[in-house]
């Protein structure tokens, strides 16, 4: 295509294609979804539609990530946006069958769980109908390796408008004026770090997409970008006009093998349709694409360590007395967004910066996509307004507890973030908010705990993490975080004393003082949190001795409650050191606790709560 208009008419042709009114099959085949099978099922809906010749009379179409990663595989139907959830292969030719008669196949629904009574709509499921999905929506609308399925649903027309009816400061401006800030975490106004690179002195500039997510329990950026990666290629090329640059680089975590598959797909599809390399549609601007995939260390996700991944050297950070905006990457101005940024901006283009504004909350515009994940009934990707509460992503969308247990905490922002206890699940989830509060928004994990999580072991099983991600090369981080660890460790082991508290904070202050990057500052966060909300936890650790929770093995031991106990045998089958004896049936079993590991699997398998934890 040499035009907008060329665009244009492909645009009308594919969208009556997709409107042509057939039944649909849309199933997802995402990350998370094909462990439970999808692969297998794509494949038997397939040989289905082959065998009864149904190719012109059914749309059966292979997507990415639907989000309710809990319910995988996952489908959805049209006419009537049916939500069928754990396909199995053999449910395929029902569904074929009654979805050309127009029936549902009611056992594959969603069931309400306060009522039991069954869910049809997608829409109509909570954990979907209490979103705004106006990022991962189309997700479920199109094929990610198809290009015309993207252009079908007005894909590139951002672009078009861009590079045919705007000038490059007319573009930062509309960005700017959207509010949007960086969905990395930083959450720093995109607009703005656009238009200081844009200024920033020397001819030659570099656009970045940052798809290192390396949070433990964190996989948004991966669902988007292998879900609807032209999204994200057609924001960075415009975001490469706004700012004046010809090369850009999509930097993506080498785990995230399906993410590096779909955006080479999706680069080679738009540079032979001219939507990528030299003079896009006409407009006389060349632009080209690389990518490089991140061997999987942590501390790459900050901006001056991938940049300095991308030289070829050791990822590490420096220090950012100069921005990366005036000399990044090879010492030139460089931009780097997170994914979820870049994937904003054709929407922002197309729709207005009103549009946006009028989504999320004054100052935090807009929605953000986050990685339900924990103790939760329905984990997956949600993508909510900001500034909603912490109970409406986690009671409403996310289903409440699961096994009725209490709320305890839940923790945002990755390794780095804070814990947050249940007084402040009315809290806004926004940038500002969730800062004061002494967590973050990172790029986007939500951890949620409960009355079986031991806050003292959570923060060390972070600081863990941490340690083992730091690279090294500044003495506050590599040793405070060390240190930090130790202390943590000795309190879980009933070494602790009252003053580790007390040199906790020391420590901490230091890291956040002199850190040479993000990593190292923001490190203390699980720890200050959890000793600021959950206080009596250390205190039990330290001055009893004692796990409340019952998760620290040198505070706690397993015994028999006899009178409880059925002698059915179930722990004594379990039990991976062989310290339990069945006496028989009807008779207590008798635990050994020399043999004991207190690995907790006979206190799980037990149903009558005939093992206690002291």
């Amino acid at each position: 295509m040499k035009s907008p208009q060329d665009l244009e008419k492909l645009q009308q042709t594919l969208s009556k294609k997709l409107d042509a009114g057939k039944p649909r099959i849309s199933i997802c085949n995402g990350t998370a979804c094909r462990p439970y099978g999808s692969n297998p099922v794509a494949e038997a809906f397939k040989a289905e539609i082959e065998k009864r010749d149904l190719g012109n009379q059914l749309e059966f179409k292979v997507t990415g990530c639907h989000g309710f990663c809990e319910r995988g595989p996952v489908a959805i139907v049209e006419p009537g946006n049916l939500f069928y959830q754990k396909i199995k292969v053999e449910d395929v030719p029902e569904i074929v069958e009654k979805t050309l008669k127009g029936e549902t196949v009611s056992r594959l629904l969603f069931k309400a769980a306060e009522t039991g009574k069954e869910v049809a709509g997608q829409n109509e499921v909570p954990f979907y109908r209490n979103q705004t999905r106006i990022v991962l929506g189309n997700n479920v609308r199109i094929d990610p390796t198809s290009i015309e399925d993207y252009i079908a649903i007005g894909g590139y027309s951002a672009l078009s408008k861009a590079l045919h009816t705007m000038q490059p400061d007319q573009i930062i401006d509309v960005i700017k004026q959207s509010g949007l800030r960086g969905r990395g975490g930083g959450g720093f106004p995109t607009g703005l770090k656009w238009e200081t690179c844009r200024k920033a002195h020397g001819d030659i500039k570099y656009v970045i997409v940052n798809a290192d997510e390396g949070d433990p329990g964190a996989y948004a950026n991966e669902g988007l970008l292998s879900g609807n990666p032209h999204s994200v290629l057609e924001g960075l090329i415009i975001g490469a006009f706004a700012i004046g640059a010809h090369q850009g680089y999509v930097y993506v975590r080498n785990e995230y093998p399906l993410a590096l598959k779909n955006i080479n797909i999706a680069m080679q599809q738009a540079e032979k349709l001219g939507l990528l390399g030299k003079d896009i549609l006409g407009s006389g601007f060349d632009f080209s694409v690389r990518i490089n995939r991140g061997g999987g260390a942590f501390v790459c996700g900050e901006s001056t360590a991938l940049m300095a991944s991308l030289e070829g050297k050791t990822g590490e950070p420096r220090a950012k007395y100069i921005h990366t905006v005036e000399k990044g990457l090879w010492d030139r101005p460089s931009d780097l967004n997170n994914v979820e940024t870049w994937a904003n901006i054709p929407l922002i283009i197309s729709k207005g910066p009103e549009w946006f504004n009028s989504i999320g909350s004054k100052g935090n515009t807009g929605t953000k996509i986050f990685s339900l994940t924990g103790k939760v009934n329905n984990t997956g990707l949600v993508e909510v307004p900001m500034g909603i509460k912490l109970r409406d992503i986690i009671f409403d969308i996310g289903g409440g507890i699961r096994g009725n247990k209490k709320f305890k905490a839940v923790q945002t922002g990755g390794p780095s973030g804070g814990c947050l206890p249940e007084k402040l699940l009315d809290l806004a989830v926004d940038f500002d908010e969730l800062t004061k509060a002494g967590s973050m928004m990172g790029s986007g994990g939500m951890i949620v705990m409960d009355e079986d999580n031991c806050m003292v072991d959570v923060a060390r099983y972070f600081l863990t993490f941490l340690e083992e991600e730091s690279c090294g090369k500044c003495v506050p981080c590599r040793e405070g975080v060390k240190r930090m660890k130790q202390i943590l460790t000795d309190i879980t082991e009933g070494k602790g004393r009252e003053s580790d508290l007390d040199l906790l904070k020391e420590l901490s202050a230091h890291l956040k003082d002199s850190a040479l990057c993000a990593l190292g500052s923001s490190a203390p966060n699980p720890v200050l949190t959890t000793i600021k909300y959950f206080l009596d936890e250390y205190e039990a650790h330290i001055k009893q001795k004692k796990c409340p929770a019952g998760v620290c093995k040198s505070l706690i031991k397993f015994s028999i409650i006899d009178e409880k106990c059925p002698g059915c045998g179930m722990c004594v089958k379990i039990c991976p050191a062989h310290a339990i004896t069945d006496m028989g049936k009807k008779k207590p079993v008798i635990l050994d606790q020399s043999k004991c590991i207190k690995c907790r699997t006979c206190y799980d398998v037990c149903r009558m709560g005939a093992v206690k934890i002291e």
